[in-house]
């Protein structure tokens, strides 16, 4: 070897290479040096295995999205319970024969189903993965529609409704929010769990419509069938693309950044979870943000619709665009703002827009326009906890767990929705109007804000300078050179 070519290839790489120049660059400059193609052969692998992670984590983020639009059927049972309440008054052979009082009951059991499911979903869900958890849930919401569409019963109806189709959508919900995010870095931990649980808030808006067309067409019996065949093929066909990553999956490797966070989180199993003071005030939180928006969700909505008159139908709509906006927003806000900011944001926004309504609710400001307006917020603010609470579990407690660590902090939906809306109904009761409900929630929700507040933590940073960067792949590449 000539002593030139010998001297060209011992001569230090660092005053031609930058560590700081793009790939492409690097790679032209090494061959200059006569290196063959191994560093551009393995770069360029790494980089396309990480672009074929990335369209992987992205076909999950959809499925888990088009899962959960099916899993919003539950929002249309005040349609079915319409339908039930006209056949209990028109009464006659084949008719429902329930008492007026206990029309809700099979809708107040699938909420309490769906939040108890949630936890032995997780637990299936990170052992046997999400495809499996999916097809179960589909295949018990299929199974209980079927049911019901048999017969009339009240028992029935509580037991297929409730139970089965209940469990069932815990079952599909578990599967679609924990594989989505385990595909993503912590940076889009916000963002793609609000994706994914959007389709559940949005999800009223084409089967509002659906169920009004299919009851007027076939009468509630046969639409039962259908949406229970149709909720299997569904979610079976969606549960298909659903994954988790291989072992050793690292999100974005590439990403090189001036300064790292210190995020490692190191796994905990819901005993350990137990053990932290953290998990009582995410549960308390989560308690008060979605019971007190659910406690006058239902009534606010209402009072909306009258005030539309023969628009009314638009508020649904409206209502339903709100709930899947705020789960995206929220989302994105926490990345950036950091999860618990966003959270006592939240929960002070929504105390202000319960006391807003108060005068509207009493007569005391009249406009037909206010009332809608402030129920679109509040349904915004409330699906704002459907992004924020599975975003803290993966943040707070790992990934490995993550199924069943938020089935057991998502236990806080369903008791809050069953214990405050059962709160609701008495104040209204009791006083003949909804301004005490209005008030209690509002109080409830500034309770929490101040708990949220103690959510906030300062996280330790560790600067990396540009040129320790520099010189640890300027050794790397002289080091192949040498070689």
């Amino acid at each position: 070897m000539s002593s030139a070519k010998t001297g060209r290839l011992n001569k230090p790489l660092i005053a031609d290479i930058r560590g700081r120049w793009p790939l492409s660059h690097q790679v032209r400059k090494l061959t200059l040096y006569g290196l063959d193609n191994p560093i551009q052969i393995s770069k360029e692998a790494t980089m396309t295995q990480q672009s074929h992670s990335t369209r992987r984590g992205w076909t999950v983020v959809l499925a888990g999205t088009g899962i959960n639009l099916a899993l919003g059927i539950l929002y249309t049972w005040s349609i079915f319970k319409g339908a039930i309440a006209d056949s209990i008054s028109a009464g006659g052979h084949g008719a429902f024969a329930w008492d007026k009082a206990s029309i809700n009951d099979p809708y107040a059991t699938a909420c309490l189903m769906f939040a108890a499911a949630m936890i032995l979903a997780g637990k299936v869900q990170d052992k046997f993965g999400p495809r499996i958890t999916c097809m179960i849930g589909g295949l018990m919401v299929g199974a209980g529609f079927v049911w019901i569409s048999q017969t009339t019963s009240y028992w029935a109806w509580v037991l297929g409704f409730g139970v089965l189709a209940g469990m069932g959508i815990g079952f599909g919900y578990s599967s679609a929010t924990p594989p989505a995010l385990k595909w993503f870095p912590p940076a889009k931990t916000g963002l793609i769990a609000g994706i994914v649980v959007a389709g559940f808030g949005l999800a009223s808006v084409y089967i509002a419509p659906l169920a009004q067309y299919l009851l007027g067409a076939y009468g509630l019996q046969q639409s039962m069938l259908y949406f229970g065949i149709g909720f299997v093929v569904i979610t079976c066909f969606f549960g298909m693309f659903l994954a988790n990553p291989p072992a050793g999956y690292i999100a974005d490797p590439q990403a090189a950044k001036a300064v790292v966070k210190a995020s490692t989180v190191a796994d905990k199993s819901p005993s350990e979870i137990l053990k932290t003071a953290q998990f009582y005030i995410l549960w308390a939180c989560f308690f008060i943000g979605a019971g007190a928006g659910l406690m006058v969700i239902g009534s606010a909505s209402g009072l909306a619709k009258a005030s539309m008159g023969e628009l009314a139908f638009l508020v649904v709509a409206i209502m339903a665009v709100g709930n899947a906006a705020g789960r995206i927003v929220a989302g994105v806000v926490s990345d950036k703002i950091g999860r618990a900011n966003t959270l006592v944001i939240m929960l002070v926004f929504q105390a202000v827009l319960m006391f807003l309504a108060i005068p509207v609710i009493d007569g005391t400001y009249n406009n037909p326009l206010a009332m809608p307006l402030l129920v679109t917020f509040m349904v915004f603010n409330y699906g704002t906890n459907l992004s924020l609470f599975p975003s803290f579990a993966k943040d707070l407690w790992g990934a490995k767990h993550f199924g069943m660590n938020y089935g057991v902090l998502f236990s806080a939906w369903g008791i809050g929705a069953f214990a405050l809306v059962r709160v609701s109904e008495m104040l209204r009761v009791k006083t003949g109007g909804f301004t005490m409900s209005f008030a209690a929630a509002g109080a409830l929700l500034v309770v929490g804000a101040m708990l949220a507040g103690n959510l906030r933590t300062r996280k330790a940073e560790v600067t990396v300078t540009e040129e320790a960067f520099e010189t640890e792949e300027d050794l790397v590449l002289q080091r192949v050179a040498n070689d």
